[in-house]
């Protein structure tokens, strides 16, 4: 019986590859700029050495045995010339002749043999291409010297009279110096291999100095932004770092305005419930009916603690968990406006055309409403809601006709992240602030203005 990772060929090939993985991880580099170098001179080398190959195998080759035929034919000419004339001179005269207008210095020595044969290989392809056309074309004994007279080849063939010795030119059957060919190639490869090297030095340099952005940051060293450099891919994921930095940076900065406004937001409530505490008589009679006012304030002042403390543990929270779906905006508006009238507030309207809708998160949004509207109806007299839609957002405005907000209390709001949730400025609170922390979890941004109620206006802008 066959076990099942015997039978899969997939198991099979995966432990195949496995097995040669490892040892490809030991000699490879493991440094980036190593791997992309490795990437770079691989296909450069296969380039080159198909280059190579192809000239050597194809237009070197044609050439060399072109040039060999060319003079074995010219050889081939002289020597049946000469095997029709039985004299001297005018075998003299004929290889003279021949010897001026080929180029080629031909000697004939009559009754002599040869004591060698072949060729002694000095320039490799080309002497066996040369050695083959005269053994193919005159079928005669003969001996190829490479390595007599400079620049020249003897070539000495075996002739029934005697031996005919052939003084060849080496130019015309070398090509030409083919280290040049070679001594470019490898240049070029050379001078690539640098540019690409320094083109990859410089990406990595901007993926290091990210990482070590990213580690500083992390040990709570924060240097600032850093400065997008390198590929676009590059860029983007310093962008990215640097949006992440401020959003954390504005993270940690409202969680500590939190922690800062927590003795603050809570020092009225238990200051008035000491006062209060302090007030009642310690010794004598108590009659209920004169601690009823005391008691009342009391439970209003822990009312407010409770209210503030849920509003930090809603901030402290955050949003994050809620999925976002599409929600009907118009809808969610008249359910606040509702719950406002049900709490003592005033509503002038509900403006805005029905059926719009956006991806949100309906119960963050609601919270954000909510805080608004209860904002509103607290520090003013009546509140108005307005829905409009833009081409690429859309905006919520809630407007009151309270007391407002000045244009410096506004700005310092804003730069602080609003820390302060009423409009007066004088009680605390997380309203605006939780607001903020909320729409912008949406991807979208708040404006305070002034409203034409007469109070302060909140706008806010979603995506669609």
């Amino acid at each position: 019986m066959f076990s099942n990772r015997d039978a899969d060929p997939a198991l099979e090939r995966d432990d195949a590859w496995q097995k040669l993985d490892r040892p490809l991880r030991r000699i490879l580099p493991r440094s980036l700029m190593g791997r992309s170098m490795l990437i770079v001179l691989i296909p450069l080398l296969v380039t080159q050495a198909i280059a190579l190959g192809l000239f050597y195998g194809t237009y070197l080759n044609v050439v060399s045995r072109r040039l060999s035929d060319g003079v074995t034919g010219e050889i081939s000419l002289v020597i049946a010339m000469i095997e029709h004339t039985s004299f001297g001179a005018e075998r003299a005269l004929i290889l003279q002749d021949a010897s001026s207008r080929t180029q080629l210095g031909f000697s004939f020595h009559p009754a002599e043999t040869l004591s060698r044969h072949g060729t002694n290989h000095v320039l490799g392809p080309m002497d066996d291409d040369f050695a083959r056309s005269i053994q193919q074309t005159l079928g005669s004994s003969y001996d190829v010297d490479w390595s007599g007279a400079p620049q020249t080849v003897r070539a000495s063939i075996q002739l029934p009279q005697g031996v005919m010795v052939v003084m060849v030119p080496a130019k015309r059957l070398n090509i030409g110096p083919i280290w040049l060919f070679v001594v470019w190639a490898v240049s070029s490869s050379i001078l690539l291999f640098l540019i690409a090297g320094l083109f990859m030095r410089n990406q990595v340099r901007a993926i290091r100095r990210l990482g070590h952005a990213a580690e500083l940051f992390g040990m709570g060293r924060d240097q600032g932004p850093i400065r997008p450099q390198g590929a676009r891919e590059v860029r983007q994921a310093a962008v990215a770092f640097n949006r992440m930095q401020a959003r954390v940076n504005r993270f940690v900065a409202q969680r500590t305005a939190v922690l800062a406004g927590v003795s603050h937001d809570l020092r009225t409530p238990l200051t008035r419930l000491r006062l209060t505490v302090a007030m009642i008589p310690a010794f004598g009679p108590i009659r209920a009916e004169s601690l009823k006012p005391d008691l009342a304030d009391m439970v209003t002042d822990i009312e407010d603690m409770e209210r503030l403390i849920g509003s930090y543990l809603s901030f402290a929270r955050g949003e994050g968990a809620e999925d976002p779906v599409l929600t009907d905006l118009r809808g969610m508006l008249e359910d606040v406006a509702a719950a406002t009238l049900r709490a003592g507030g005033h509503v002038l309207g509900v403006e805005g055309r029905e059926g719009v809708e956006a991806v949100v998160r309906p119960d963050a949004l609601r919270r954000v409403l909510t805080n608004l509207a209860e904002n509103a109806r607290r520090h003013g007299g009546a509140m108005r809601f307005s829905l409009r839609e833009g081409t690429r957002n859309i905006e919520i405005a809630v407007e009151d006709n309270g007391p407002g907000l000045s244009a410096s209390r506004r700005a310092a709001i804003s730069e602080l992240n609003g820390t302060s949730g009423s409009q007066d400025g004088q009680s605390g609170g997380l309203g605006l602030t939780i607001v903020r922390d909320i729409i912008h979890a949406h991807g979208g941004s708040i404006r305070l203005m002034d409203s034409p109620l007469g109070g302060l206006g909140v706008l806010l802008s979603l995506p669609k």
